[in-house]
């Protein structure tokens, strides 16, 4: 059978051992050239004859399964599926499956990292100092100051225990959640509002759904405490990219910190080059230990759906 590879990070390491399962069960391999996510129409192209595919953040509209009448099994390597079509996977016969938890380290401590960059304007920094200057910061302090933590799944718990580590005070939002999870966490529960108009520090961990889009907008962001810290490690469309650009203009944030972006690249972002806004491209979840897990469980998950079995990793029926 043929499968597909469209991350970029096993795109660039062909012979990654992750992969190496799928060869010895006698499958082809194919990887995508482009070194970026797969649009709808590449994909078009790209899946008559294929069999599966390891997926990274490529866009699977409903007209893509039109062309993929082989495909059996879509493994996101990552956690996020909101660019499958789900309605029209399923009626096309065609499972998707995620890796939870296997990125969830590598995405915590890459925001708690973005939250000291953005504090201390390290970016700008050392920008300077390779320039030959010699600049002053003018940061602030993460002790001692409250932290809000929007999504208190995997991700969002350990950014929370990290967050405790630094001497921070830790609020979290979940509507899904019972109040044990939030005890066990030793964090306070709060509604969204409320947690914003406490926090010095805000990051989001939620999936990019229609009734989270623009989660921080305009109105949102005016609740924070003045000289926030807003942080993106999960979803693009989550933040307001233009109300948090006015935000920044305005002073009422201290800095802004993101990793995903609208549009990706983000050629067209208003955000990206802001003197108090630190850009990183995506790269939130990808480690060498968490590519390898997320890598490790795609595979497995095509192996396992290819083999006729359920894996415990679907999101569709």
């Amino acid at each position: 059978m043929k499968i597909l590879i469209t991350p970029t990070s096993l795109c660039r390491d062909r012979d990654n051992p992750a992969l190496e399962p799928l060869r010895a069960a006698g499958h082809e391999l194919r990887f995508a050239e482009t070194g970026r996510p797969l649009t709808a129409a590449e994909l078009v192209g790209a899946l008559p004859g294929v069999d599966g595919v390891i997926a990274g953040l490529d866009e699977y509209s409903a007209a893509v399964f039109d062309h993929a009448s082989e495909l059996k099994v879509i493994a996101r390597y990552g956690v996020g599926v909101d660019n499958v079509d789900r309605d029209a996977a399923v009626a096309a016969g065609v499972v998707v499956t995620r890796t939870p938890g296997a990125n969830a380290v590598a995405v915590a401590e890459m925001t708690i990292g973005l939250a000291f960059a953005a504090a201390r304007g390290i970016p700008r920094l050392d920008a300077g100092v390779r320039a030959g200057q010699w600049p002053r910061g003018e940061g602030i302090e993460l002790t001692g100051r409250s932290y809000g933590v929007v999504g208190f799944g995997a991700i969002g718990r350990l950014v929370a225990d990290r967050a405790r580590g630094l001497g921070m005070r830790v609020a979290a939002y979940d509507p899904l959640l019972p109040d044990a999870v939030f005890e066990a966490a030793g964090v306070d529960r709060a509604d969204l509002d409320d947690l914003l108009s406490m926090s010095d520090v805000v990051s989001v961990h939620v999936p990019l759904l229609p009734e989270t889009h623009h989660l921080l907008d305009a109105r949102r962001l005016a609740l924070l405490r003045a000289g926030a810290i807003v942080i993106n490690t999960a979803r693009g469309g989550l933040l307001d990219e233009a109300a948090a650009l006015s935000a920044l203009e305005a002073g009422r944030l201290h800095a802004v910190a993101i990793d995903v972006y609208d549009t990706e690249p983000p050629t067209a972002s208003v955000l990206v080059g802001h003197p108090r806004v630190v850009s990183t491209p995506h790269s939130a979840g990808h480690t060498r230990e968490a590519i390898a897990r997320m890598a490790q469980g795609a595979v497995a998950d095509v192996l396992t759906v290819l083999r006729g079995e359920r894996s415990p990793n679907a999101v569709t029926p």
